[in-house]
């Protein structure tokens, strides 16, 4: 659904003493907050509460009320605010720490910008490294990794190998400080991966695809030094791994690829530059292969304008409904008088109009448009392509599961992968900031009239043609290129 981020001024902030900060900004009067703030404004509490009982509730917040006095930073509680926010759903939650705080809070605070100033760190001199790694004459984890927005070098230290920061593009991560752990002791396989909020993520899952790419569960990363030439088969794997803008390339005569990384709203322009470039190919290929793998959700006007390409039958949109409060419904107001969300006169005349009738009826909820199911018509059904797959996998939700329902309403189209990640009954975020501004609770506003009958959060979209394990990601584009042709 329309992921369309907010920033709400929800408390006035006058300068804090001490004294006030310490009372005020503890974990538990942060839990108290964002519990009230969930509670009254999110559209997924009660259908999670009707789902779970209202015993499993109380038991989760005398669970939780109990592990926040323990916690002495934001560091300590962020991660028991999620924990309670993850009761609710998997997605489409949030505690999104905030960059910069308010001076006045900076110095309430007396400590060091950095909470994380003290974390392990392993201090190498990054062309000492480079020289080490160029006289080295086999390939394994040591080298230097690129994922966004880190640049990470890896040494072996023992049965270990340590990943320590070259360049970080976040402020809470510093040169030198431990990012990851790859652990072979004791015949085990074990790695640890820590977070832009420094939290742990643990799996037993590594791998390196080729010579120039390693996944550490769910984290890829890409070798840029020394970059090790690979082979031809691995090429067309990590060129859609790795790139974070959409295009479209010819994999033979038969079968054209459009890879999209992400449906942000700031990638629909290009997502359309690349259907436009390339629309008489598209619609005199016989095979056309859209990899959506690793999706972000974003907006679904980012998709728009691929749905009459593969066209074939009218397409039924079941619609939401939004909770009508007083702090959801300035949301409209923020679209008026907000430039940065680009709103034009039409649109702010949509917003207008929907913020009256939200006010009318607060705390219920409410169906912007006329009708449940929206149907949408093409005047033309195109030849070619005849056959459409879609790849897909567990990490695409949100807008990502919307495009998949509507694009596989099409005759054309079948979806290969594995099962989608499930979150999309409840959505549209919005991002409030807690009242000392360490902080942003991020939650939802809208649910999806779909619910009860065709519920997809928690169990997210199935492929048609299930690609498991015995099939390398690598080997993904190319089944499906076998398939599409009859091969």
């Amino acid at each position: 659904m329309k992921n369309i981020k907010a920033t709400f001024a929800f408390f006035v902030f006058t300068l804090l003493s001490i004294s006030t900060y310490a009372q005020d900004c503890n974990c538990t009067k942060n839990f108290e907050w964002v519990k009230k703030t969930f509670e009254e404004n999110d559209a997924g509490f009660q259908y999670a509460i009707k789902q779970k009982g209202d015993q499993a509730y109380s038991d989760l917040n005398k669970r939780i009320s109990e592990k926040v006095k323990s916690a002495k930073t934001f560091g300590d509680c962020s991660p028991i605010l999620y924990e309670w926010l993850t009761f609710f759903r998997s997605g489409h939650v949030s505690i999104r720490p905030i960059s910069k705080q308010q001076s006045s809070q900076s110095v309430a605070n007396n400590k060091s910008d950095n909470q994380f100033a003290n974390w392990e760190t392993l201090p190498v001199e990054t062309q000492d490294f480079k020289k080490y790694l160029d006289k080295k004459k086999t390939s394994d984890y040591e080298g230097i990794w690129y994922t966004e927005p880190y640049t990470i070098g890896i040494k072996k230290k023992g049965d270990q190998y340590i990943g320590f920061i070259i360049e970080s593009g976040a402020e809470t991560w510093t040169k030198g400080q431990v990012k990851l752990k790859l652990d072979f002791s004791n015949g085990k396989t074990s790695s640890v991966y820590y977070m832009r909020d420094h939290s742990a993520v643990e799996s037993k899952e590594i791998a390196i695809t080729g010579k120039n790419n390693l996944q550490i569960g769910d984290f890829s990363l890409s070798r840029i030094y020394p970059k090790i030439e690979d082979e031809p088969k691995y090429a067309q794997y990590f060129k859609s791994l790795n790139t974070n803008e959409p295009y479209i390339e010819k994999l033979n005569e038969t079968t054209l690829y459009f890879r999209i990384p992400s449906f942000q709203a700031s990638k629909k322009q290009k997502i359309d530059s690349a259907i436009l470039a390339n629309k008489n190919k598209i619609l005199s290929t016989e095979n056309l292969i859209i990899d959506i793998r690793n999706g972000t959700g974003g907006s679904d006007g980012s998709y728009n304008n691929i749905l009459p390409l593969i066209y074939t039958n009218p397409i039924r949109t079941v619609g939401v409904e939004y909770l009508s409060t007083k702090l959801n419904n300035q949301r409209m107001l923020d679209f008026i008088n907000k430039p940065e969300y680009g709103f034009n006169e039409e649109n702010k005349k949509w917003a207008k109009n929907s913020f009256d009738k939200l006010e009318k009826e607060q705390g219920k909820f409410v169906n912007l448009n006329e009708n449940v199911v929206t149907i949408t018509k093409y005047d033309t059904i195109h030849q070619y392509p005849k056959n459409v797959g879609i790849i897909i996998n567990q990490k695409n939700g949100s807008t990502d599961e919307q495009f998949l329902l509507a694009a596989k309403q099409s005759r054309k189209v079948k979806l290969f992968g594995t099962t989608t990640f499930g979150v999309l009954d409840v959505s549209n975020m919005y991002y409030v900031p807690s009242p000392c501004n360490e902080f942003e609770l991020g939650y939802s506003l809208s649910r999806s009239m779909r619910i009860p009958d065709f519920t997809i959060d928690g169990k997210g979209l199935q492929p048609d043609f299930y690609l498991d394990r015995s099939i390398p990601l690598y080997e993904w584009t190319e089944y499906v290129n076998k398939t599409l042709n009859g091969q």
